[in-house]
């Protein structure tokens, strides 16, 4: 696989769900646990665990120090997915999707059946717009854990780019059937807009109806928008939407379709 510059076709919300968090969370409290008070006879008579690589590489990637984060992530076991994965991960928050696609396969060499790591890997397929294997893969992480919301939002996302608007709406609905939550994930690598208007202004409007779905009023209000300056939608075409009645009433909606009417 070729190393790719950065695209932004995914919103960043939605990209983030793709990749496993977790580590980052445990790397927090490992960063953040209190020390022991030096006049704690207890801290004087317990010896202080060292960290293990992996738990050094959480706490690095919790600082965003990535690249130190990967070399930690190195002196992890050789048989342990979970290493493999996050570093994986370390890789593809630098944009270095090579080698993230490498460790995510070496993740999965060890453990065929973990569909996070699957998932994970289906990002560096859409990052690098080979949309086709991405959907494969997604689908895939699908059927070993039905129950993932992540990998359901991410392959409606990967619909939409694919202009399969009505199976990637179907998606993001199952998406939030199995967490009413999944799009107010917000962290992780950011990638490019799609290139043409028509592509951004059809991915901000069905962003805006998951949204809405999962009660983010103001955030869908903001994607309806742009999909009206994209051109994608019209005042006219959004009054008839019926996943958009909730909206209706609110000063920001009304006001956002009062503007398409002014001269």
């Amino acid at each position: 696989m070729r190393r790719s510059r950065p695209h932004r076709w995914l919103p960043a919300f939605v990209v983030i769900a793709a990749l496993a968090t977790e580590s980052a969370t445990l790397a927090q409290d490992l960063v953040q646990a209190p020390a022991a008070s030096p006049h704690s006879q207890v801290a004087q008579a317990v010896p202080q665990s060292q960290a293990t690589p992996e738990e050094m590489g959480d706490a690095l990637v919790a600082h965003q120090r990535y690249q130190a984060a990967i070399e930690a992530y190195k002196n992890a076991p050789r048989d342990s997915a979970s290493a493999w994965n996050k570093r994986g991960i370390a890789n593809q928050l630098m944009f270095n999707y090579e080698d993230a696609s490498r460790c995510y396969q070496a993740s999965l060499k060890i453990n065929p059946l973990d569909a996070s790591v699957i998932n994970n890997l289906a990002t560096v397929y859409d990052a690098l717009k080979q949309f086709g294997a991405a959907e494969r893969t997604y689908r895939r992480a699908i059927k070993i854990d039905p129950q993932s919301a992540v990998a359901e939002k991410n392959l409606g996302t990967n619909l939409l780019a694919q202009h399969k608007y009505k199976k990637g709406w179907e998606a993001y609905k199952a998406a939030l059937a199995i967490d009413p939550n999944i799009f107010q994930e917000n962290s992780g690598p950011k990638v490019d807009n799609p290139g043409s208007a028509q592509d951004r202004g059809a991915m901000n409007y069905y962003l805006a109806k998951g949204c809405v779905r999962a009660g983010m009023k103001d955030q869908a209000i903001e994607y309806l928008r742009m999909a009206l300056n994209e051109g994608f939608t019209t005042a006219k075409k959004i009054t008839a939407d019926s996943e958009f009645t909730s909206l209706r009433g609110t000063p920001a909606f009304e006001q956002l379709l009062a503007e398409q009417h002014s001269p």
